[in-house]
């Protein structure tokens, strides 16, 4: 039976853990932070997720068989070229294919030489060049820091005077670093999500989702990680998918191969259906959170012979995935994305009738208690939209705690 390490301590390493622990060559998964959810499938380990000494040595010391990294910020601090220097198999991205999601300018690069269809675009360090730029633009305008910035260095500038303070912000105050800034021009749409295993020029598609980012209903209130995502879109046709996989993440797969740095993991496209067709938003070089949630229990095939065929380079089994749908509602602390407070006691868990998957909690004293931002996300999995959309809120409903806040109309782009 094969040992596992899984990287990472959220719902979206919780959602990895739990398709893991359906493999039947799997006999032993260990999670490094992990949470108090994983803790029910995995063995937690207390190492943080960019400690890429310790995790080398615990993963030497354990025998361990395969790694799977999930955050960005453990990609992009080498994690896979240490493993992979030490002869380990290593599910990831190298450092420097991670910069299809850690530098939004060598993104737009690849886009730009390649074909690969997105909006135009024009970088700057200097904050009165930005500026002139700006101003000289029709609005709204997209802002985004060239760097990681967790989630948070992309603002959408309604005018001047927001983008000035946004610009200020990120070249002035520096406040994600010193960097560089991305000015974008801004696209209309639905967003979506589309994530593939990809090893080299080999990819291999996943079911596309919706994620939800503003805090409250009506798509009102401020960015966050993610309110909650379904699958089954009505809104992209199978037409509309093709093109996607062919022209967008086949065709960024094969640039990246070209420019000496393949992908060897999961490339997530974060795109939008424009009047002028389908076109890139952003990527990240691992999976999204909170999509993974709702892709990966539809996955009826081993996710462990697709992690060690992209680890080792190897040919991998094609997936099967269920025709069904699912939907998951992320229930976050009163107050986030600003600030919250943390301890609060969370009862009826062993109510609900789907999944669970953590993300922000902690056991004290025997009791589960809040102890993050987004703290669980309740997913469905049903026949139709509609029939998961009952399910997850009556699963929601079971769950009881003082702290806890979440939206009431995901998927609505599905019923209007």
């Amino acid at each position: 039976m094969k040992t596992v390490l899984v990287v990472g301590g959220g719902g979206r390493e919780h959602a990895i853990v739990d398709a893991l622990s359906r493999s039947p060559q799997v006999g032993k998964i260990y999670c490094a932070p992990g949470n108090a959810g994983i803790a029910s499938q995995a063995e937690c380990v207390p190492i943080k997720d960019t400690d890429v000494d310790a995790l080398k040595a615990f993963a030497l010391e354990n025998a361990v068989d395969l790694t799977v990294v999930g955050p960005e910020a453990a990609l992009a601090a080498g994690l896979t070229d240490a493993f992979r220097a030490a002869g380990m198999p290593v599910f990831g991205h190298t450092k420097a294919a991670t910069r299809i999601e850690s530098s939004k300018e060598f993104a737009k690069q690849i886009m730009e030489r390649y074909g690969v269809p997105t909006a135009a675009y024009k970088s700057f360090t200097d904050y009165d060049q930005a500026v002139e730029y700006v101003a000289a633009r029709p609005f709204p305008a997209v802002l985004k820091y060239d760097g990681l910035a967790a989630g948070k260095g992309v603002i959408i500038a309604a005018d001047l005077e927001e983008a000035k303070a946004a610009l200020k912000d990120m070249l002035l105050d520096e406040a994600f670093g010193k960097g560089k800034v991305v000015i974008e021009d801004y696209l209309t749409g639905p967003e979506f999500s589309f994530m593939c295993f990809v090893d080299g020029s080999k990819v291999y598609p996943m079911p596309l989702s919706q994620d939800h980012k503003r805090a409250f209903d009506g798509d009102k209130g401020p960015n966050t990680g993610g309110m909650g995502a379904y699958t089954g879109l009505p809104f992209i046709t199978e037409q509309d998918r093709i093109y996607a996989l062919e022209f967008i993440m086949q065709r960024t797969a094969h640039a990246m191969v070209t420019e000496g740095c393949p992908l060897s993991g999961v490339l997530y496209g974060g795109l939008m259906k424009t009047p002028q067709g389908i076109k890139v938003i952003e990527f990240n070089a691992r999976f999204g959170d909170p999509e993974t949630e709702v892709v990966l229990p539809l996955l009826d095939s081993d996710i462990y012979d697709m992690f060690y065929s992209v680890a080792t380079g190897t040919p991998a089994k094609p997936l099967e995935w269920s025709n069904d749908v699912t939907m998951g509602v992320v229930l976050a602390s009163k107050g986030y994305p600003g600030s919250y407070q943390k301890g609060f006691e969370i009862e009826g868990c062993d109510q609900v009738k789907g999944r669970i998957f953590h993300m922000g909690t902690k056991c004290q004293d025997g009791k589960l208690m809040t102890a993050g931002g987004r703290v669980m996300m309740c997913v469905a999995r049903a026949a139709s939209i509609a029939q998961a959309r009952d399910a997850v809120y009556a699963d929601v409903a079971a769950i009881r705690c003082a702290n806890l806040f979440y939206r009431n109309d995901i998927a609505h782009i599905a019923f209007e």
